[in-house]
């Protein structure tokens, strides 16, 4: 698991600086975030908290390109996409700014 790591920094540099490419989408992921429609979970996907067509889509968007950079992390590292994700979602609760959605273990969506 330690050579999960430095992929996991890269790929939260990478996602939090390519704007997901969901630069047609009309809500990006900074303001889904910030109104409390979307938020990160334990899995490492994110999770729509109050479901808006455009947090769905954007939720559906992003994680589907998680699923693939994950994917992608656990053959590089001969470890579960799983095994990665959860890493990823320890570490994106973890950066997530005072104020933002988490999901608990036990399902509930609270401000951190």
């Amino acid at each position: 698991m330690k050579f999960i790591q430095p992929a996991l920094i890269a790929l939260f540099l990478t996602l939090a600086t390519a704007g997901f490419q969901g630069q047609a989408l009309a809500l990006d992921l900074g303001q889904a975030k910030s109104a409390g429609l979307v938020g990160e979970q334990p899995d490492g996907y994110l999770g729509v908290v109050k479901a808006t067509p455009e947090a769905i889509e954007l939720a559906a968007d992003i994680n589907r390109q998680r699923r693939e950079a994950y994917a992608r992390i656990a053959t590089q590292n001969g470890v579960t996409i799983e095994q990665v994700s959860r890493l990823a979602g320890e570490k994106a609760i973890s950066r997530t700014p005072p104020g933002g959605m988490i999901r608990t273990p036990d399902g509930r969506w609270v401000r951190k």
